[in-house]
């Protein structure tokens, strides 16, 4: 019992060890124990590497990593594409093992979730814990890491403590001597931009964010340093929300154009100014979302809509009209025009969303930050304003991507 004499909580965060690098080898046994790549484009140096099996890491391979560069470092690396479809089966199975130990289930990525087993009370936890890890290994030959605790931040930062196959309980009355010594950059919900504003504060492991004054860490972080400062002294009073991945509906915009028109050029840059509108209602609400969805109205009222499910969930006003664009190409009959729209759906809180690395994402964004970073300062200096829509249609991006998040149909 807690101080209020209700229950104690007991969660559990289940986390795939290298899920995508272990999928390939529970398919491909010849695989297993070799040091082994995901990426997109596999025979072009400058692919990035998805992600990585362990062998493969004890080489210094790492996420987001070009391929040239791995292979330097490991020069018998194994290289594939990666296979969303299989992976995406994969983590139906999984979730489906969860739901047969209790109900409380909230998946919150495509290899990781949440149980509560609260009220499970004929086994003790830990050995559910086991029991599970090893069912999932012994069904899906793919390895888990668990971590027990009292709440789901407790949980997240347990199952990260041993990988892979490893299974911790992290007590709150353990916090002191397991948590707090941790680098500040290893904790759950703090981002590199962030760790580095900490850091500049004396801030350097979770430890020192667990005793610094709430009221600097808001002056400096806002509402998340106040949240943050919470985490790191063990308090989350989350629950497991089975219906969280569903809970939020949608955020979406629409136009009628002062006429009905072909011009392509002119519909790219109506898909932009929607894309403006909902970025900006995303980040007000402080979600991302992994839907997309487009509406056309054609001069004969005839309304269709088309939607796609992104490789991770976006924010991103660049994204979201780059994709709504490939999506009316592919949809469009070349009809005129009347009426156009997007949406954004499979919404979730910015903080909860762990989004498995997209080649797409992280060659587009890295490549553009310094310009995003130079835009965002001059329109803090000079208003909005300063930047007009270009004459010409921006060239489409296409990504062969695609959702590789919990399908639930």
């Amino acid at each position: 019992m807690d101080k209020k004499g209700q229950k104690t909580k007991i969660i559990l965060h289940i986390d795939m060890n290298s899920f995508y690098a272990s999928v390939e080898m529970a398919d491909h046994p010849e695989l297993k124990g070799k040091p082994l790549a995901i990426a997109g484009n596999p025979e072009e140096r400058k692919g990035v590497i998805v992600t990585s099996s362990y062998e493969a890491r004890k080489y210094g391979v790492k996420t987001t990593m070009l391929v040239g560069e791995a292979r330097k470092l490991c020069p018998s690396l194994l290289i594939r594409r990666p296979n969303f479809e299989r992976y995406r089966d994969v983590s139906k199975h999984l979730f489906s093992i969860l739901r047969e130990v209790t109900d409380l289930v909230q998946p919150v990525s495509i290899d990781e979730g949440y149980m509560d087993i609260t009220d499970i009370t004929d086994e003790h936890p830990p050995l559910i814990a086991e029991q599970l890890q090893e069912k999932i290994l012994r069904e899906l030959e793919v390895p888990c890491s668990i971590g027990i605790a009292p709440n789901k931040f407790l949980a997240k930062m347990a199952s990260d403590m041993k990988k892979p196959m490893g299974c911790t309980i992290l007590r709150k009355r353990e916090i002191p001597s397991k948590l707090w010594p941790l680098p500040i950059r290893e904790m759950h919900g703090v981002g590199e931009k962030t760790a580095e504003k900490l850091k500049k504060i004396k801030v350097n492991t979770i430890g020192d964010l667990a005793n610094k004054e709430e009221y600097e860490l808001k002056a400096l972080l806002g509402i998340n340093g106040q949240k943050l400062h919470q985490r790191a002294n063990g308090h989350d009073d989350r629950e497991v929300d089975p219906e969280a991945i569903h809970s939020f509906k949608s955020v979406g915009t629409s136009t009628t154009l002062p006429e009905d028109t072909t011009d392509e050029t002119y519909v790219y840059r109506t898909f932009r100014k929607l894309a403006e509108k909902v970025e900006v209602r995303l980040k007000r609400k402080n979600v991302v979302g992994q839907q997309l969805q487009i509406m056309i109205r054609y001069s004969n009222r005839k309304t269709v809509t088309r939607s796609r499910l992104l490789q991770s969930y976006t924010n991103s006003k660049e994204e979201i009209s780059s994709e709504a664009v490939d999506l009316f190409e592919e949809h469009w009959d070349q009809r005129p025009v009347r009426l156009l729209g997007v949406t954004i759906s499979e919404l979730v809180e910015k903080n909860e969303a762990v989004e498995q690395l997209s080649l797409f994402d992280y060659e587009k964004v890295a490549e553009k930050e310094p310009l995003y970073k130079t835009m965002e300062e001059l329109k803090e200096k000079y208003g909005s304003g300063v930047f007009k829509d270009a004459k010409t249609a921006l060239p489409p991006i296409h990504t062969s991507f695609q959702k590789d998040f919990l399908d639930e149909d």
